[in-house]
């Protein structure tokens, strides 16, 4: 007679899907299943009597299934013994209950191309057996996870090219004022620096993994919902205590955690400091985009979340360009001959002023016709339209006292407004404004920017970045210089833990912004450091001229502020120790690799404290059989995650190996005054 264990194994390996080349079950992939309300996963439960009864409830006649009572049947330690399983029980990595990975608390991402995080895999990541690398760990796993860092490889990039750093410029309150670019996990990187930068920056931008499939980052973004919430939670924790008290923090998003990510950031930053959502158009419906248009409707925009630190901030206004003319201006203030206010047709004017025809009416105006430009902004205080107005009592002089006529409200002796039939004049003059046209500054007729971006180009951003490739994962230059204009001032700090392609950094550094960018991936050299390289420019002399010039990059807004190249940045990295460990194991080809790195992890890694070697070894033949993707997992659990890159504390730890460069820098990071060792002489006792 089948055991209860027995049935439930047997129904969940006639799904494809659930079940290996080898016959065994995919723990991870069945509850995530579950927790999508997969309908074959229900079907098959619902059609075993005794798992009927077990994991659902009879309401009203239905049953509903127990998602909780499966997903914690299904994590039993005792459950599911697969070869992994058996392999990890043999050598001891558990504690309590539960697998290390499943105490969930802080969540770490090593984002490799080859990755597959745990849960929310896609179909494609459903055929292959292998598991994550993302990690959670519990609390009571942690005790230096977040101590500040030995920084090293320290570069300071200029026109001359690159430089030793010999020191770090600060300003007159002793912040740090270079731009930097630094590598690790965005998580610790942002704790070693939070030491230098707390209450210090006043905005910060961030492009995240938005939790689906198509992150051109490789993160494979399909974390497991609760996964991501929890990864996203740890650094905006950490990220609000970088805001000054009048800071804010922007969020790019898209549709498919929008909704989660608003009740995460109201627990974090509290409900009161919700600013509003901005939806920014980011893409046109077109080709295969369309394809499945009688199946659902077509997502067209991204959203950015805003909030605030408090209540003290100031937001500058931002407007677009106009593309016709408002009718509603079609006044003239002008005074008469008797020194009077008196209004005018603007439409006669124009006639005058062959502008427009006879037979044409306002609606015909062209707003970018040259002529007409020069006209309206020459006379933007003079042309007007007519407004409701609040004052009861100038709305009863201006209608009863001075009917078909100017009122001029003066206070003071100064002219604070003028009144026509009880509605205000307002001059035109107030509709101008600084927006950006043809990649040119102008004041022009425009209109305020509230929560919905249309006007922005997603499309073209390959053009942008002094010809670093990344179209796929570019924001445009123009989205992060409007952002930056809103929230900052020159001089002030931008922060962006996601750094991505350098965007964020890119339009900082031409807008006179301080800026920090923190990337994990490899990439950070061919990306945002490379394309930050262009922004600066190099020095060079073309043959046949007595003088160098400065190359940079002159595309996305670089003609708009007048950018000619200059300026600095510092890189520099956190120095990995498990973390190098990391990325060997997963830039292994064979089991042959992973025992070597093995080899070495026994001697030189930190491992966890539960970690019985001897066991270890005792078992490799199993661990050997193992698929290789199931190998890379089990090495990179048995590191200690506290210790994937070096103390602060253990800088002076001669295993370590901190160059003397290197050790002084970071000290002068940390801004750590060595007490100099005296000798007592007869003259000082």
């Amino acid at each position: 007679m089948n055991t209860f264990h027995d049935i439930l194994v047997n129904q969940l390996a006639i799904e494809g899907r659930f079940i290996t080349d080898d016959g065994e079950l995919k723990k991870f992939v069945i509850i995530d299943a579950a927790f999508n309300m997969d309908k074959v996963l229900i079907k098959l439960l619902l059609t075993k009597k005794e798992l009927k009864q077990k994991f659902f409830s009879e309401i009203e006649k239905h049953w509903v299934f127990d998602i909780n009572l499966f997903v914690q049947y299904m994590e039993n330690k005792n459950f599911l013994k697969d070869s992994y399983t058996r392999f990890r029980n043999k050598i001891g990595l558990t504690i309590g209950d539960s697998f290390m990975k499943q105490r969930n608390d802080v969540s770490l991402v090593w984002p490799f191309k080859d990755c597959v995080l745990e849960g929310g895999q896609s179909r494609e990541d459903q055929k292959r057996p292998e598991i994550f690398f993302n990690e959670i760990l519990a609390q009571e796993e942690i005790d230096q996870l977040t101590e500040p860092k030995v920084l090293v490889n320290w570069e300071r990039y200029t026109v001359d090219g690159v430089q030793k750093v010999s020191e770090l410029k600060r300003n007159k309150s002793k912040t740090i004022e270079e731009n930097l670019i630094v590598k690790g996990n965005n998580l610790l990187a942002m704790y070693s620096l939070l030491p230098e930068f707390e209450e210090k920056v006043k905005l910060i931008y961030i492009d995240p993994p938005y939790n689906t499939d198509n992150d051109a980052f490789k993160y494979n973004d399909s974390f497991n919902h609760s996964t991501w919430l929890t990864f996203m939670k740890n650094r905006l924790e950490a990220a609000r205590r970088f805001l000054k008290r009048d800071g804010l923090i922007f969020i790019h998003i898209d549709n498919i955690e929008e909704a989660y990510l608003k009740v995460l950031m109201d627990e974090i930053f509290g409900r009161d400091k919700y600013i509003n959502t901005i939806a920014v158009r980011s893409s046109t419906p077109s080709g295969t985009k369309t394809a499945h248009k009688d199946k659902t409707i077509i997502k067209q925009k991204d959203y950015i979340l805003v909030y605030k630190k408090s209540d003290n901030i100031n937001i500058k206004p931002q407007y677009t360009k106009r593309e016709s003319w408002d009718t509603h201006f079609s006044r003239l203030l002008v005074k008469d001959d008797n020194d009077k206010y008196i209004l005018l047709n603007l439409k006669d004017e124009l006639i005058k002023e062959g502008i427009l025809s006879e037979n044409q009416t306002l609606n015909d105006l062209d707003i970018n016709d040259k002529k007409f430009k020069k006209y309206y902004i020459k006379n933007s205080e003079k042309i007007c339209q007519s407004a409701a107005h609040k004052n009861k009592e100038i709305d009863k002089i201006s209608r009863n006292e001075y009917p078909d006529t100017v009122y001029v409200n003066y206070e003071e002796n100064k002219i604070k407004g003028f009144y026509y039939n009880g509605r205000q004049l307002q001059p035109l003059k107030y509709s101008i404004n600084e927006i950006i046209v043809n990649k040119e500054i102008v004041n022009d007729f425009s209109m305020l920017l509230c929560d919905f971006w249309g006007d922005i180009d997603f499309q073209n951003t390959q053009n942008e970045g002094g010809g670093i490739s990344f179209p796929a994962g570019k924001k445009p230059e123009l989205l992060l210089y409007r952002i930056i204009d809103m929230a900052t001032k020159e001089g002030d700090i931008v922060l962006d833990f996601f750094g991505g392609s350098g965007t964020t950094g890119a339009v900082a550094h031409k807008m006179k912004r301080q800026y920090i960018l923190i990337e994990q991936m490899d990439y950070i050299k061919d990306l945002p450091e490379a394309r930050l390289k262009k922004v600066i420019g190099i020095k060079s002399k073309k043959k046949g001229e007595l003088l160098e010039t400065v190359e940079f990059d002159n595309g996305g807004i670089s003609k708009s502020v007048n950018w000619k190249g200059g300026g600095s940045f510092v890189y520099t990295e956190l120095m990995q120790y498990n973390e190098a460990f990391i990325t060997k194991i997963q830039k292994a080809k064979t089991t042959n690799d992973l025992l070597n790195i093995w080899e070495e992890m026994k001697i030189h890694s930190f491992l966890n404290y539960n970690v019985d070697i001897k066991k270890h070894d005792e078992n490799i033949e199993e661990f050997k059989k193992l698929e290789i993707e199931t190998q890379k997992k089990h090495l990179l659990e048995l590191l200690n995650k506290n210790q994937l890159y070096v103390q602060l504390s253990s800088i002076d730890d001669q295993d370590f190996k901190v160059s003397n460069d290197d050790k002084k820098l970071t000290k002068e990071f940390y801004q750590i005054i060595e007490e100099k060792e005296t000798v007592q002489t007869k003259t000082n006792i």
